[in-house]
């Protein structure tokens, strides 16, 4: 069964992910491929992380070719245990989600890499390397490139500037949060967007108050938005199974 957030053949013709959130390689080459997990895992862009897709080649433009090179069956197990050992490499470690997909009977495996919690992330320049470097790396368009000077600074920086609230729960689905909730509160604030919200998803809902967001392939709620959720069932629990009026006024 696929892991991926996304249909394969969409991802692979770039229909709904865009060719910079895309990496393509023939075969198996740890020291650039990590080097593009890390980057991945920065998303420096906050665009939502992106895909190595292992066993396609591409052209001069970047588009794939068909049909895939592929990778031998006998290759898959020793390629698993090499990117294991590589990805605990990277600083603080990261281990994007790996599925082993097949595309015209050629077997792929495809590494799905979202912005990861722990930002910024370093990696080895070169992983076969005897005395290894570590460095930063970024998404530069459809480019994997080292952070410098500024831009470097600018990287270090952003776990300092995303809070708790605002950051991505990736263990939770935006079906954790409440449309219902999220309608009477609108609805409280006098918010315009009070009228609009019934005929919302709630993922749309999320998006347009800011308590979700990431890549529309795979959204994930905020923070906020769940404690929003949690703290108003506690209210309303509070309200119906809690002390009465009189009682608090008595207490």
């Amino acid at each position: 069964m696929s892991k991926l957030p996304i249909n394969l053949h969409d991802l692979l013709r770039q229909r709904t992910v865009e060719g910079e959130r895309i990496e393509y390689k023939a075969g198996w080459n740890p020291d650039p491929i990590i080097r593009t997990v890390c980057a991945f895992a920065n998303d420096f862009e906050n665009l939502g992380g992106g895909y190595v897709v292992i066993g396609q080649d591409c052209d001069a433009n970047g588009q794939p070719v068909f049909p895939p090179v592929g990778l031998a069956d006998n290759q898959l197990d020793k390629i698993q245990q090499e990117l294991l050992a590589a990805c605990q490499l990277i600083q603080p470690p990261y281990f994007p989600v790996l599925s082993i997909e097949e595309v015209e009977g050629r077997k792929l495996i495809v590494l799905w890499a979202p912005g990861g919690q722990n930002r910024p992330y370093k990696a080895p320049e070169a992983i076969t390397a005897k005395h290894k470097v570590w460095k930063y790396f970024i998404r530069r368009y459809s480019s994997t490139v080292e952070a410098k000077g500024e831009t470097e600074q600018d990287l270090l920086s952003l776990a300092a500037k995303v809070s708790f609230d605002d950051r991505y729960n990736q263990s939770a689905r935006i079906d954790d949060l409440s449309k219902p909730l999220m309608q009477a509160f609108l609805q409280e604030v006098g918010s315009t967007l009070a009228e609009d919200a019934p005929g919302l998803s709630v993922e749309a809902l999320a998006r347009q108050m800011n308590v979700a967001g990431g890549p529309t392939e795979s959204p994930w709620p905020k923070n906020v938005g769940l404690l929003f959720s949690a703290g108003h069932q506690k209210l309303a629990i509070a309200r119906t199974d809690g002390p009465s009026e009189a009682q608090l006024q008595v207490a």
